[in-house]
C-alpha cells in the first residue's frame, strides 16, 4: 500500500532551522506527502517553497499546551492563513475540558473554525491525558463543532498515538468526522494499522522511514 497521500511530514522541534524546514519541504515533494506541518513562524517559508507543488501546508496553533487564550489561537489561526497555511491544527485547552467547561472548548473550537472560513480544521485532543470516556465526550464535542479532523496527539505529551484509541474514536465519527493519528509512529506496519482502523492522515516526523520502509531516513529528525 502506498502511504505517502495519508502523511502530513512533520517538524515542529524547537531546534528547527531554516535549512530543516527547507529539506522537510524538498523531502515532501520528492515522495509526494500530503502536507508539511510547521510552526506559525515557518508557514510563509514553507508556503513559498512548496507553491509549485501539491504539497499542502498545516500549521500548529496553540502548540503544544493548548493553554493560550482563545482570542490569541484565532491570531495565530488567520495569521497563518494569510502566510499560505491551508490546514490548521489546533490544541484544545486541555485544562479546561479537565474542569469539565466543556463550553468553553466547544466555542473555541467554533472561534477558530469560523475564521479560518473554507480551510481544514484538525482538532488535537491529547488523548494521553484523558481517559477513554473522556475521549468519547471530545470526540462528540468536536463532531458538533464542525471541525474537520480529530487528532490524538502534540507529539509533545506523555505518548502519541494508541492504535486502540483510534478505534474508540471511529466507532463515534464514522465518516462526519476525519481522524488523524499523531506521536510515534514510526513503522510502516504501524502505520498501517492506524489506516486499516480508520485513520485519514498520519502525523509524523518519520514520513521518509515510513514510504521508504526504512531503507532510507533523513539526517534530519
Amino acid at each position: 500500500m502506498n502511504i505517502n497521500k495519508y502523511i502530513d511530514h512533520t517538524l515542529l522541534k524547537p531546534t528547527a532551522t531554516k535549512n530543516d524546514i527547507l529539506t522537510l519541504c524538498s523531502e515532501a515533494e520528492k515522495y509526494s506527502f500530503y502536507a508539511v506541518c510547521v510552526h506559525g513562524s515557518y508557514v510563509k517559508l514553507a508556503s513559498e517553497t512548496l507553491k509549485n507543488s501539491d504539497v499542502k501546508v498545516a500549521a500548529v496553533i496553540g502548540f503544544p499546551l493548548g493553554a493560550s487564550s482563545t482570542d490569541s489561537k484565532i491570531f495565530e489561526a488567520k495569521d497563518c492563513i494569510d502566510n499560505g497555511a491551508s490546514e490548521i491544527d489546533m490544541v484544545i485547552n486541555i485544562g479546561k475540558f479537565l474542569d469539565e467547561d466543556f463550553n468553553y472548548v466547544e466555542n473555541e473550537i467554533l472561534s477558530i473554525k469560523k475564521a479560518i472560513g473554507k480551510h481544514i480544521l484538525k482538532v488535537i485532543i491529547e488523548t494521553c491525558y484523558l481517559t477513554d470516556k473522556q475521549i468519547i465526550k471530545a470526540t462528540n464535542l468536536v463532531l458538533n463543532t464542525g471541525a474537520d479532523f480529530i487528532k490524538t496527539s502534540t507529539g509533545f505529551g506523555t505518548a502519541g498515538a494508541k492504535l486502540e484509541h483510534i478505534k474508540l474514536m471511529k466507532s463515534l465519527a464514522k465518516s462526519d468526522l476525519k481522524i488523524k493519528a499523531s506521536g510515534g509512529i514510526k513503522d510502516y506496519n504501524n502505520a498501517l494499522e492506524y489506516i486499516k482502523l480508520g485513520a485519514s492522515r498520519l502525523g509524523t516526523s518519520s514520513g521518509v522511514k515510513l514510504v521508504t520502509k526504512g531503507k532510507i531516513d533523513s539526517n534530519t529528525y
